[in-house]
């Protein structure tokens, strides 16, 4: 059966930080792919500061085109309200899994996110349907969540002190997001004029 990671988030905007960590994981756990999904409505996260379901779709695409092992999936972006993990993770064990087995998922989350797991939604079944895998964030110590022993694994990853939130600060003050993210993801921001005062 296939090993599949994958890479939930906002991505508002994708940024190499978290190329870099699908492709660590990937390479560390010996994916078959990693599949990023856009959050459609983040239930943490009030939507008025949020860019349309669209335009981060659309970049997460374009960062990730290059890479055979990366695919984007819409399952989260589709369904009508909230994002909860655990429909993310529901409908991918039935696109992915087989007749016979279920397919190994490896869901990859920052250091800050996992230590919140206890807070999510259906926290019980997110942890029996994959594994989890927290990965290094910018100002952030990876700590043991408390998790089902087996069911999470800490690692660190080459260390690029970005995040999303500083690129759109960025945007706004008129400062360079170059080489922070991919070539086409910055020219779609610029396209789409995402991120500034008169924007999302």
């Amino acid at each position: 059966m296939p090993r599949v990671g994958v890479m939930g988030g906002t991505f508002d905007p994708i940024h190499h930080g978290h190329l870099v960590a699908a492709s660590e994981v990937a390479h560390r756990f010996e994916l078959d792919v990693v599949v990023f999904v856009p959050t459609g409505q983040p239930w943490q996260k009030s939507a008025d500061g949020v860019s349309s379901a669209e335009d981060r779709y659309v970049m997460t695409v374009l960062a990730t085109a290059s890479d055979p092992r990366f695919k984007v999936s819409r399952v989260d972006i589709d369904r009508s309200g909230p994002t909860y993990t655990v429909d993310t993770l529901r409908d991918l064990h039935r696109i992915f899994d087989g007749e016979d087995a279920s397919a190994d998922l490896f869901f990859i989350t920052g250091a800050d996110a996992l230590a919140n797991i206890a807070t999510w939604h259906d926290s019980g079944d997110v942890i029996s349907l994959a594994h989890f895998i927290g990965v290094t964030r910018p100002g952030h110590v990876l700590t043991d969540p408390g998790l089902p022993q087996g069911s999470v694994t800490l690692i660190e990853v080459p260390a690029l002190a970005i995040s999303s939130t500083d690129c759109r600060s960025r945007v706004r003050a008129g400062e360079p997001i170059r080489y922070m993210v991919p070539d086409s993801v910055l020219e779609y921001i610029e396209k789409q004029a995402l991120y500034t005062r008169t924007s999302s």
